[in-house]
């Protein structure tokens, strides 16, 4: 389809420049003589040059006057002009009398062929003409390197899921024979960075199948109808090559809730929608065609998407837990050449919360930072230098700093940190730096020693006071504030707002919810839709979330009032320093002493 775009473009390019060429040429002005008029002026030498070419006669008068004459065989016509001293051409009759009429009526006549051309690829449907309904799923090459099973770790029970219908596609009559069928549908859901497009990567290599692979926003277009025309060809695609595997990512982009606009909503997504909907579950069923479809954003999908029958399946793909990360560690540390000192098990165990995709991240900046070092293998530090660059950002030492500024960061950060290490139940402190990473001028960094999956008010309690301990430091030790704290006091106010308003953890208000979550707004839908509160009820919300905040400010104040020999020893420490990790803070503390709260 390339090849003949290209060429039907060329052809409309021709055909402009010699329609141009044809009509923008200038004629000159001749006048027609009679014969026997030129031959009375050629007789009295009024004529200066001649033209002849077989019976066609033109030439130029002396008073420089254009003119053209037609003549029979005249034999004394050469005598006679040499005689009055004209100057005579004579040309030879064209070869070629089909280029004139080439040259005349060639434009039109290709013209009239692209015309007849477009309107029987019109009458073919489908929009032939320009393929703007056409599909632009990809059919998954054999040539290209194949992703298996072996490949993706981490997701156990995501892939024994898609093991079976893999298993399906190659032995149906394995689950027919019980009367069972083919699902119709899986749907993938999980975080960013998961691995869902991934597992239906690894489904292609696995399956001897025909995979198409599609992304959501594909069946999106400018011109009405095109998203319904492409969803249907897509199908028919399907049909033709069945059993396959079409695999839709990002599906959120086209099966969104309908009626989610203000004054009927987005009509062009919507009748996408409704044929995806016809397709998977209609009169005319598809025998032998999965849908695989992969979302973040399950909570926007439309219900009549999610039910049976359409898609009969939802895959969770979640965060991995250590088992998980060690698994998806041992496969991407493959390619790459490792220390005897780099142990796995304990950055798999150190990496908390992270996705399939960071640890990939990690492992590919280990391996940059040592080449750039010049390592023939990457070592245990590089692995540490790699978590800090991605947990903290980049070190940009390069920053200038004056000694006030960065005397008051050492001190906030000395706050952060000496709070999480006297209140008991928080997570252990990873490091505390006053170097500038990223957006931050210094930065306390915790790492939790397992995967929390849930957390106690306590636990929440004692995050808000760890917050706002570096705002407390300042104000006790350098008798000032500053805007360094701006985060810490939004992150502190946020969570106790969820505590307050979606957890139910005030005892004052009770176990009651307030609000909705922090969603999209559907216009159309909540626009006009009220608080479900009082304005007495928002009022004691507001003093309980003050109240929340300010007893765990006072908290973090007073440990720090109790222990500020403590706090001036880490605040040194990092000033001669920059970096502390957490056995460094520990000794401080330790020579020091602590007193609790």
């Amino acid at each position: 389809m390339g090849y003949k775009n290209i060429a039907l473009w060329l052809a409309i390019g021709l055909i402009m420049v010699l329609v141009f060429t044809h009509f923008s040429t200038v004629k000159p002005q001749e006048e027609e003589l009679i014969f026997s008029d030129f031959l009375k002026k050629a007789e009295t030498g009024e004529v200066a040059e001649v033209l002849i070419k077989e019976n066609y006669i033109a030439g130029k008068l002396k008073d420089n006057t254009k003119f053209r004459t037609y003549t029979t065989d005249y034999p004394d016509l050469i005598k006679g002009l040499k005689d009055k001293d004209v100057k005579i051409t004579v040309r030879p009759p064209d070869d070629n009398k089909w280029y004139a009429f080439l040259l005349n009526w060639g434009p039109m006549l290709i013209l009239l062929g692209i015309w007849i051309f477009f309107m029987r690829q019109m009458q073919t449907g489908g929009n032939k003409a320009l393929s703007f309904g056409k599909s632009r799923a990809k059919l998954l090459s054999t040539a290209q390197k194949k992703i298996t099973f072996a490949d993706v770790a981490g997701v156990d029970e995501a892939k024994d899921e898609v093991v079976e219908l893999v298993d399906f596609l190659k032995d149906p009559q394995k689950f027919q024979k019980l009367g069972g069928r083919l699902p119709k549908g899986v749907l993938v859901v999980g975080p960013p960075g998961t691995g869902k497009t991934l597992l239906a990567r690894a489904i292609a290599g696995e399956a001897d199948v025909p995979f198409f692979n599609i992304s959501g926003s594909d069946f999106v277009e400018m011109f009405v109808g095109v998203g319904a025309s492409r969803v249907r060809d897509l199908f028919e695609q399907g049909k033709k090559n069945a059993p396959c595997i079409i695999f839709i990512d990002e599906i959120d982009a086209v099966g969104r809730h309908r009626g989610a606009g203000l004054g009927g909503g987005h009509d062009e997504r919507e009748q996408t929608l409704n044929q995806l909907l016809v397709e998977m579950d209609g009169f005319d069923t598809n025998e032998g065609v999965i849908l695989i479809a992969a979302t973040n954003r399950p909570d926007v999908l439309d219900p009549a998407l999610l039910r049976p029958g359409r898609f009969d399946r939802q895959i969770i793909v979640s965060r991995p837990d250590i088992k998980g990360r060690l698994g998806i560690l041992q496969v991407h540390t493959k390619k790459v050449t490792l220390s005897k000192d780099v142990n796995l098990e304990v950055i798999a165990r150190g990496t908390p919360g992270f996705t399939g995709a960071d640890l990939s991240n990690l492992v590919n900046e280990a391996a940059l930072l040592g080449a750039r070092r010049s390592k023939k293998e990457i070592d245990a530090k590089d692995f540490e230098d790699a978590k800090d660059k991605v947990l903290m950002g980049v070190e940009r030492r390069s920053m200038f700093i004056n000694e006030e500024e960065k005397k008051n960061t050492a001190y906030h950060e000395a706050g952060h940190a000496l709070v999480a290490k006297l209140i008991p139940g928080t997570d252990p402190i990873h490091k505390v730096t006053i170097i500038p990473r990223g957006r931050s001028l210094g930065l306390t960094q915790q790492l939790p020693i397992d995967d929390r999956y849930t957390y106690p008010s306590e636990y929440l309690h004692n995050t808000i006071a760890i917050l706002l301990g570096g705002r407390a430091a300042e104000e006790l030790v350098l008798k000032h504030m500053t805007t360094g704290a701006g985060n810490d006091i939004e992150r502190a106010t946020g969570l106790a707002r969820k505590m307050v308003c979606e957890w139910g953890m005030s005892e004052k208000l009770g176990p009651l919810t307030f609000g909705k979550k922090d969603e999209e707004i559907f216009l159309g839908r909540d626009i006009v839709r009220h608080r479900d509160y009082s304005e007495g009820t928002a009022i004691e919300i507001d003093n309980e979330i003050k109240a929340m905040v300010m007893k765990n400010y006072e908290r973090a104040k007073n440990l720090l009032k109790k222990n500020i020999k403590s706090l001036k020893g880490i605040a040194a420490a990092l000033l001669e320093k920059e970096t502390l990790d957490g056995n460094e803070i520990e000794a401080i503390i330790q020579n020091v002493g602590i007193s609790a709260a």
